[in-house]
């Protein structure tokens, strides 16, 4: 009997970039850590999951409803390496099943993702949710006993085993459509799940816009791990001592149910970031369609 299986995309709602960059606190421990909190959306991938002898299967619906070609592979550790650094929407389900395969030698899944609802990039973490969908799809068809944080970083791993380049924070989407507040240092993440006594309904638009978010990413980082200018001391003063500040005060309204406080601190977070961030970016973090 095949195994159902959903997992959904996540919204960041404060602390963007303070995941990736508290890894810089490897080399640079006057870093502060990172902040981030984000909430699982009500859109996902659904799946159906069963196990297979030898290769790995996968068939994925786009939001539209069109389904792209089946994929098939043998679970062959250098195959599923050079697929996954092949790029592509097959490549992150290759990547995960590679670190899979490498540290507790499993067999094959199928894995029939018969329905997306999640819009595919449009920064909700579509990617996240298929590497955490493959990574708990081995994990329940095999019985790994991993843990939430246990199929997060094989996600995690997964994900990094391709072209993409991602943080820590997106593979939260692994805790369902509930908030929680993630802390990182270096390499490690610690999740904390957030109880709150009111609903606060969000809408999610899409600007229709465009970015570079490897350009983005490349100049924020050159700012780390040490500060050689100005812009670089402004980034890190807020993806470091501001951010902490604003997430902390986020946290205590999300849980009282404080949605209009909310609001004035999502303002409050990105005026700032437009003061201490968008310098190191001006091309693409100016955002003249907001």
């Amino acid at each position: 009997m095949s195994l159902e299986l959903f997992v959904p995309g996540r919204v960041c709602l404060f602390g963007e970039h303070s995941d990736w960059a508290a890894r810089h606190r490897s080399a640079n421990s006057k870093i502060e850590k990172g902040y981030t909190l984000i909430t699982g959306t009500n859109q996902g991938l659904y799946a159906r999951v069963d196990p297979h002898a030898s290769a790995l299967v996968f068939r994925a619906t786009m939001p539209d409803g069109h389904t792209l070609d089946v994929r098939e592979i043998p679970m062959d550790p250098d195959l599923l390496l050079k697929e996954a650094e092949s790029g592509g929407f097959f490549s992150y389900v290759a990547g995960v099943a590679f670190r899979m395969l490498t540290h507790y030698q499993v067999r094959g899944l199928v894995i029939d993702n018969y329905r997306t609802d999640l819009p595919v990039k449009k920064g909700l973490s579509s990617s996240a949710a298929v590497c955490v969908l493959t990574a708990r799809a081995f994990n329940r068809i095999y019985d790994l006993r991993m843990t939430l944080s246990g199929e997060m970083e094989y996600a995690y791993l997964g994900e990094t085993s391709t072209p993409s380049r991602c943080g820590r924070m997106d593979q939260g989407c692994a805790y369902g459509p509930r908030p929680i507040l993630m802390v990182h240092d270096r390499e490690s993440v610690t999740v904390k799940q957030l109880q709150i006594h009111e609903p606060i309904h969000m809408v999610v638009v899409d600007l229709g816009a465009q970015k570079d978010t490897q350009e983005i990413l490349t100049r924020l980082n050159q700012c780390y791990p040490f500060a050689q200018n100005a812009i670089a001391r402004n980034v890190q003063h807020y993806l470091g001592p501001i951010n902490r500040d604003i997430v902390s005060r986020a946290t205590e309204d999300l849980r009282s149910g404080d949605a209009q406080g909310l609001g004035h601190l999502m303002s409050e977070a990105q005026q700032l970031f437009d003061k201490y961030c968008a310098p190191a970016c001006p091309e693409e973090l100016n955002a003249p369609v907001l």
